[in-house]
């Protein structure tokens, strides 16, 4: 019997546009997912630079209007990638249509808006999923299923870190991810989410929270032009910064662990450096994505004389993920990351499965940076509300 077809509409085609399409390109080849993608139409609002987009990715079609592209028939999955602001309308657009639908992170605005999209997306009786990519790197999710077999017994400590660089520079330009109404916050909603999805998935919920933010450089040049990147040229003039550059928190987990977090961009020399550590009565983990392969580990019951934090090198087929790939020793990259994630939504919708990381989730996610930005804005603890599914509102 054949392998079924989808038909994808990709909504941006820069940066995170360009990370999906690639996972498009290779899943079907790679991964051998129930179902084959078709990298039917690219939408982009500068139809040249869109169609240019197009011929570089594989895509079929262009188009540069996105609310006529999630209406159309043919459309089965519509993938979302563009500025925070625009998710939520994109979404709901796409899902009164039918569709199945990835968004990139953070899902929405706030909680509120995610928490809409994710009773629309389960009213719609679809499948969603937030392209929380980094759960899909082999290493992490063999933290995860250690966790789950207890090896590390109880768990005390969670340090989450996501340390970067690009706009220490303070003649870099103001691009839309610094921009307040675009992005909703700066380096909280677009790296310490990312960070606060891995502790939420290896470690449980939050109950409370205790967080400060600094803008360090308030005013920067206006915006001249963009690349597919993070690059960006000034142009004539300035304007206000009106997001966090940086964000550190305390939390207390409901399993009584405690944990910390730092995200920030102004970490010289730190290009993409996230990570975690997590301390259990039993071990404890530690993983450095900018050494994305490898899991350190350590056996508290190990003999005395042997103990010390190995090297697991998860590129054996035995890893998560890693049998698509190559022999054991072989790494892979950033990349491989969203094809396992694109491969993972693949297969749900072909055999009817939950996809997971789901809207509910990504609302999870903002149910923390929330608190986060009360509490700094309040400077206290503040309480981080349940998040469970809901029925739609009528």
């Amino acid at each position: 019997m054949s392998t079924p077809q989808l038909n994808i509409a990709l909504i941006g085609y820069k940066f995170m546009g360009k990370a999906h399409s690639n996972a498009f390109r290779q899943v079907a080849r790679m991964m051998n997912p129930a179902a084959e993608p078709v990298m039917k139409t690219l939408v982009g609002r500068n139809a040249e630079a869109v169609q240019a987009a197009a011929a570089q990715f594989g895509w079929q079609k262009t188009d540069t209007d996105w609310r006529k592209v999630v209406r159309r028939k043919e459309i089965d999955i519509v993938d979302i990638c563009t500025a925070n602001d625009t998710h939520m309308e994109i979404t709901l657009a796409a899902l009164r249509a039918g569709k199945h639908v990835i968004c990139e992170k953070p899902l929405a605005m706030n909680l509120k808006q995610a928490v809409k999209m994710a009773q629309a997306a389960d009213a719609a009786g679809v499948k969603h999923m937030v392209m929380h990519n980094y759960r899909a790197c082999p290493a992490v999710a063999l933290a995860k299923q250690m966790i789950e077999e207890g090896r590390l017994g109880r768990i005390y400590h969670w340090r989450g870190t996501y340390l970067q660089d690009w706009i220490m520079d303070p003649d870099f330009p103001l691009v839309w991810r610094l921009d307040k109404h675009a992005a909703g916050s700066g380096a909280h909603g677009d790296i310490n989410a990312h960070i606060i999805d891995i502790a939420l998935w290896l470690v449980g919920a939050i109950d409370e929270v205790c967080a400060t933010m600094e803008t360090f450089i308030k005013e920067r040049p206006l915006l001249g032009g963009t690349d597919a990147g993070l690059g960006a040229q000034a142009a004539a003039g300035k304007g206000a910064v009106t997001v966090d550059d940086a964000v550190i928190s305390l939390a207390r987990f409901r399993n009584g662990a405690l944990g910390t977090f730092e995200a920030t961009r102004f970490a010289g020399g730190r290009k993409n450096g996230w990570g975690f550590e997590i301390n259990g009565e039993k071990g404890s983990i530690a993983f450095n994505f900018e050494r994305m392969n490898e899991l350190q580990y350590f056996n508290r019951e190990d003999p005395a004389h042997l103990q010390g934090f190995r090297t697991i090198l998860a590129t054996d087929a035995s890893h998560p993920y890693m049998a698509s790939w190559w022999p054991a020793g072989h790494i892979i990259g950033y990349e491989h990351t969203f094809t396992h994630m694109v491969g993972n939504f693949l297969n749900a919708v072909a055999h009817d499965e939950h996809p997971h990381p789901d809207f509910w989730d990504g609302a999870r996610v903002h149910a923390v940076l929330d608190a986060m930005s009360k509490s700094a804005a309040a400077r206290r603890w503040v309480g981080v509300p349940e998040v469970v599914p809901q029925p739609v509102l009528v």
